[in-house]
């Protein structure tokens, strides 16, 4: 793979004409992508279940890797998407994996977009695998391995490759000396490095994809209240600022159905051809953080999670952690 001749895209906007109120289907209305196909992991909830729905809604044939088959099956049947396949995976399980992009690539299916969409938020400590930590283990090397081993279609597609950071990533860079926090485990600490590792993982899988036209991007989807929050108590959500006592969400929150949007349209915007290894937010790419700004904790990326040299790091990190790499 030709790193070294990468010319990376800068990080500014671009003037979709979407926004921070923009929905998924939205970004994608007129279009017709009949004969596309996408994988969305953890598609059957949330921000997934709106991607896949904006996805579909325009002819994309979709497949949902799922920890629970028959769960995700009964609610993509419920919001009448039923033709939807469901596959089991778990992230958390490097082989599960494995098994599952073995499947896929066998059985002859094609690949153009791939939307690294499912995670974990601020768990107990929780060990997977040889003693990883979770967060780090299901929201990047999870991910890592799927799309190493299913590069040989994605190359072969010039495919789209969508992980979700989130302003997450403004709380931890990458404890590379300690990555699965044997001593000392934070709960936010680690969800920030792992949303770091998503913003990096698409600047190095960038520099080393894009002679074979395959492209990645990062995207923070925004606040938005879904399943993700399951191990956080109200107390935690007021104590962050994120509601007030009565519940009610602070301004900026966004529907699940907004919250797809940035998902959906660095998938499949025409604008974006050429282009990729940047950080989206709000329907465009964002603006490196502004550490003057009162929004700075919520708005723009900031160096680290774009960092080329973190990013290279990072990757051989997870090739050794893994031992797979199909890009190396």
């Amino acid at each position: 793979m030709n790193r070294a001749n990468h010319q990376p895209t800068p990080q500014r906007p671009l003037g979709s004409g979407f926004g921070h109120d923009s929905s998924a289907v939205s970004v994608v209305d007129g279009m017709d992508l009949s004969g596309c196909a996408a994988i969305v992991t953890g598609g059957y909830s949330g921000l997934g279940l709106e991607t896949v729905r904006a996805l579909a809604s325009v002819g994309v044939a979709v497949s949902v890797p799922a920890r629970r088959v028959e769960h995700a099956r009964g609610v993509l049947a419920a919001a009448d998407l039923g033709s939807v396949e469901v596959f089991d995976l778990d992230l958390g399980d490097q082989n599960s994996v494995k098994k599952f992009a073995a499947g896929y690539v066998g059985s002859g299916r094609r690949l153009d977009i791939l939307i690294n969409n499912a995670a974990i938020m601020a768990c107990p400590e929780t060990r997977v695998g040889p003693g990883w930590e979770a967060q780090f283990a299901t929201n990047h090397l999870g991910h890592f391995t799927l799309v190493n081993e299913l590069w040989p279609l994605l190359a072969d597609g010039g495919a789209r490759v969508i992980s979700l950071s989130s302003t997450g990533h403004k709380r931890s860079g990458i404890h590379f000396d300690d990555p699965h926090f044997t001593t000392g485990y934070d709960k936010w600490e680690a969800y920030g490095q792992a949303k770091t590792a998503n913003s990096l993982f698409a600047v190095e899988l960038d520099a080393r994809g894009a002679d074979h036209g395959v492209r990645a991007f990062a995207v923070n989807p925004g606040g938005i209240m879904t399943g993700l929050q399951r191990h956080l108590s109200q107390a935690e959500m007021v104590a962050a600022g994120w509601m007030n006592k009565d519940g009610k969400l602070r301004a900026g929150f966004k529907t699940p159905e907004q919250g797809a949007a940035t998902s959906v349209w660095t998938a499949t915007a025409p604008q974006l051809d050429g282009k990729g290894g940047v950080y989206c937010e709000d329907c465009d790419i964002a603006l490196p953080t502004d550490p003057e700004s009162e929004l700075a904790r919520f708005a723009g990326v900031d160096a680290h999670a774009v960092d080329p040299e973190g990013a290279k790091r990072l990757w051989e990190l997870s090739a050794k952690l893994t031992g797979i790499n199909a890009l190396g």
